[in-house]
């Protein structure tokens, strides 16, 4: 039966909703973005500046400290992926209270950043909880203005995200494990593994696709998904050097003025995420086969 060119044009006209939205949220900001990173507004005109926004920003070194704050930050990938492999692994084993476990460690991924922002700045204070215990315990010379100083400020809140961010990968593990054959577990008891050796031989090997997915995510959050975090917890402070891609972004647009090298360093983050989202396409499609 042949089909009508009329047939053949349908089904594009129900995709122009789709994509008019696409064009509108994604499309469209990234050419004005584009755009902005390469003029600058004198006497009320704009003005075409070539990629000199691009030169000035990264001749600035807080955009460099900025930049390396998000790498110390990928830290947490690898802390990440680990801990939640051997939480999801001991909850899987369905140890003593699993349930409760499972909903104490998803707890914290629900919670709103702000919330979770303002509650470890009171707590990480110098006469703050954490403090306060270390003193009471005789670890009185470990407490110090955790966020208020500067060798310890990104630490600090790179331990907070992951204590917020850590629910999702346990979850997430424990999903693909439930999947997982039991004759794998069985074979290996039976040939006298034990829980670390069958992580090694068993767990990891039928997780891989899955942890290369949550990697790439986690390394996303990392670079671009902290700005909530810096803000209400430091503001980027003492002086800058908890400052973040986004944070420096958001600096220069807003404080300081500087549309177009706020612009141009979001063009900067845009590429360094693309790159990631990239990577984390890949992992997807192949999460994906592996259900088919």
């Amino acid at each position: 039966m042949k089909i009508s060119m009329k047939d053949k044009l349908i089904p594009y006209f129900y995709l122009i909703p789709a994509i008019l939205m696409i064009l509108l949220i994604f499309i469209y900001p990234t050419i004005d973005l584009l755009h902005r990173s390469t003029t600058k507004v004198i006497s009320g005109s704009s003005q075409w500046i070539g990629f000199l926004a691009f030169q000035n920003a990264l001749k600035d070194p807080i955009f460099w400290t900025s930049f390396s704050n998000n790498l110390r930050l990928f830290i947490a990938v690898p802390i990440l992926v680990a801990l939640s492999l051997i939480i999801s692994s001991l909850i899987f084993e369905r140890v003593r209270g699993w349930r409760i476990y499972r909903f104490i460690f998803f707890i914290p991924y629900i919670l709103a950043i702000p919330v979770v922002g303002i509650i470890f700045s009171y707590l990480l204070q110098l006469n703050g909880v954490i403090n306060t215990y270390l003193r009471e315990v005789g670890l009185g010379f470990l407490a110090k203005e955790w966020l208020g100083t500067s060798s310890t400020a990104i630490w600090a809140i790179m331990f907070v995200i992951i204590w917020k961010e850590l629910g999702f990968g346990i979850i997430l593990f424990l999903a693909r494990m439930s999947s997982i054959s039991e004759d794998l577990f069985d074979a290996a008891k039976l040939d006298g593994a034990n829980w670390f050796r069958q992580m090694i031989h068993v767990t990891v090997p039928q997780m891989t696709s899955v942890i290369e997915f949550y990697v790439a995510v986690t390394f996303i959050t990392m670079l671009s998904w902290v700005f909530a975090y810096v803000i209400v917890m430091t503001k980027g402070g003492p002086g800058n050097r908890s400052w973040v891609l986004e944070y420096f972004i958001y600096q220069k647009a807003f404080p300081y003025s500087q549309m177009e090298i706020a612009s141009a360093a979001a063009v900067m983050l845009l590429l360094f995420a693309g790159v990631f989202m990239f990577l984390q396409s890949r992992a997807r499609k192949r999460l994906e086969e592996t259900y088919v």
